[in-house]
């Protein structure tokens, strides 16, 4: 058996290492960044003050917000850091920290998502009943469903994480630490990471993809039945906007998770990150929030007072 010294410290690849590539991203995600903070904190506090948008859609829209606000934060600032100071190195501490934070967060945007749908199904196919169907207590229990879930799922995979050392290569091709990265870098057999990865993710997703995505068809089906073709067209965007967000999420989850990472797929792997981590938190309130009349009108009577 070979001698390995376990190393501390892990080195980020980032996006490139061609100068004047790495000053156009700072500004391009710097830019991204400033965006996504600026509108996502603007909805949420309008959903906040604005008493007409108190009641359920909203009340998800406002924890969609804070989660995406939260969501960039955690891969953003380091990624930033990195491209201005040249400095790529990276503790396993807040390697695995940086690991547990961005599960925790995307584990309760998938399942918000679903929550959503859910919201949607009934405002649309059972209007007459949505008050006492989308209570407060419902959706207070719904959301004291979801962060506890996505703790737990989070701080398994770390817990699990704490038994791979490493050592030897320590480069992670990439911005920010994930887990197939940390897996393929570790010097111990890291195959129990992986089945639990597989089966914990696949336990986890898969109902939450089936609670987002089958709600649409009964949406889509009641849809159909709008005699109003004005009106009909409107639903229809705006379900089909809602639905590729969902799309851009879940595609860059499968990509990531359950796609095997090899040497020639670092660049794909590299892209859906920056879709899953920066690009999303931007398009959803562009999507969900801000072409909403509501949101809008909200907007300017704040803006009046």
């Amino acid at each position: 058996m070979k001698n390995f010294t376990k190393i501390s410290v892990l080195i980020l690849m980032g996006l490139s290492n061609h100068q004047p590539t790495m000053n156009g991203l700072f500004v391009l995600f710097l830019l991204i960044y400033l965006v996504t903070l600026i509108i996502n904190l603007l909805v949420f506090i309008l959903i906040v003050i604005d008493h007409h948008l108190h009641n359920p859609m909203y009340f998800f829209l406002s924890n969609l917000a804070f989660l995406d606000m939260s969501y960039s934060s955690v891969t953003a600032p380091r990624m930033l850091f990195d491209l201005i100071t040249k400095s790529a190195s990276i503790t396993i501490p807040a390697c695995t920290t940086q690991i547990f934070v961005f599960l925790f967060l995307a584990a309760s945007e998938l399942l918000l998502l679903s929550a959503m749908s859910y919201d949607r199904y009934v405002a649309v196919c059972h209007p007459l009943h949505y008050q006492q169907i989308m209570s407060w207590k419902v959706c207070l229990h719904l959301t004291f469903v979801i962060w506890p879930l996505a703790f737990s799922y989070s701080m398994f995979h770390t817990l699990f994480l704490l038994r791979l050392s490493f050592c030897g290569t320590s480069s992670i091709h990439n911005f920010f630490c994930d887990l197939p990265h940390l897996f393929q870098i570790s010097c111990t057999d890291p195959t129990i990471n992986i089945v639990v990865m597989l089966i914990l993710g696949g336990c986890f997703s898969l109902p939450a993809f089936l609670f987002t995505f089958l709600p649409y068809v009964c949406i889509f089906c009641t849809i159909l039945r709008i005699r109003d073709n004005s009106g009909k067209l409107k639903a229809f965007s705006t379900c089909t906007s809602h639905l590729m967000v969902v799309f851009i999420f879940y595609i860059s989850i499968i990509f990531i998770y359950l796609v095997p990472t090899s040497s020639n797929m670092f660049g794909m792997n590299r892209f859906f990150s920056v879709m899953y981590s920066l690009i999303n938190p931007l398009l959803n309130p562009l999507i969900y929030s801000l072409r909403n009349a509501d949101l809008k009108t909200a907007f300017k009577r704040t803006v009046k007072c």
